[in-house]
């Protein structure tokens, strides 16, 4: 694994190509870096902002991605106006390189620091819904209950995790933390996160997966009324069922 100082030292050279490329408007760090708690686990998170079409831009930086860095794979995630272009790099380093419209390069999450170029006043991402969070928990709930009485351990498994994501999220969003891939989670009180240890899948027969499905049925039961009582309310009978429902 590449060392801190190495990730550093590409992250200085990718900035310096930023500023050298004429269809490059501006560069910004986010992630962890921006917001000054990098550590040596860190990955690399830029934004630019190109002037012109950005799928020539990503075409550009991706040749000097695999010709300059060895890069050996990537992947895209759109979000909104930009293109998240995500590379791994020797070493397991992840760069992480959003192209955005320079009309729209401006900061739409927590961490942003301006490198070079103007940065716009955008308008910021909001936190996910809670009530679409609260809708994908119980049907995460109803599919691993489904999944179970048909045998499939490994499906239910995976929607006993999805409800546990999602419950984690709807607390660091009532809590004001980030929501995504758990980031807030270690943010939670013990009080919040103890109980969803029980949730944890110990072996796949359907004993152990009906008790871990209660335990995270429960936890949901018990995070909703504080977001939504009303919806919590409606929702009480179903939980209680499926925390309750044998095998």
């Amino acid at each position: 694994m590449l060392s801190a100082r190495e990730r550093d030292e590409v992250r200085q050279r990718l900035l310096h190509l930023a500023r050298e490329d004429p269809a490059i408007a501006g560069a910004a760090l986010t992630g962890s870096h921006a917001a000054g708690r990098a550590d040596r686990w860190s990955d690399i998170d830029l934004v630019l902002g190109v002037d012109g079409p950005p799928a020539a831009a990503m075409q550009t930086w991706t040749r000097r991605l695999y010709g300059d860095f060895g890069a050996v794979h990537h992947w895209d995630l759109p979000s909104g106006p930009a293109v998240y272009r995500v590379y791994l790099l020797p070493g397991g380093l992840e760069v992480d390189i959003a192209f955005t419209p320079a009309s729209a390069f401006g900061p739409r999450g927590r961490t942003w620091r301006t490198v070079f170029g103007q940065a716009r006043g955008v308008e910021p991402d909001a936190p996910p819904d809670a009530d679409e969070l609260a809708g994908r928990a119980w049907h995460s709930a109803l599919h691993a209950w489904t999944c179970i009485q048909r045998q499939r351990w490994w499906q239910a498994e995976y929607w006993i995790g999805a409800l546990r994501g999602q419950v984690l999220a709807l607390a660091c969003r009532r809590l004001g933390h980030p929501t995504g891939y758990a980031k807030g989670a270690h943010l939670l009180p013990p009080e919040l996160t103890a109980p969803l240890e029980a949730t944890l899948v110990r072996a796949l027969d359907g004993a152990e997966l009906t008790r871990a499905l209660r335990a995270a049925t429960t936890a949901f039961a018990e995070e909703l009324p504080r977001t939504d009582p009303a919806l919590a309310a409606r929702l009480h009978p179903v939980l209680t069922e499926l925390s309750t429902a044998e095998l």
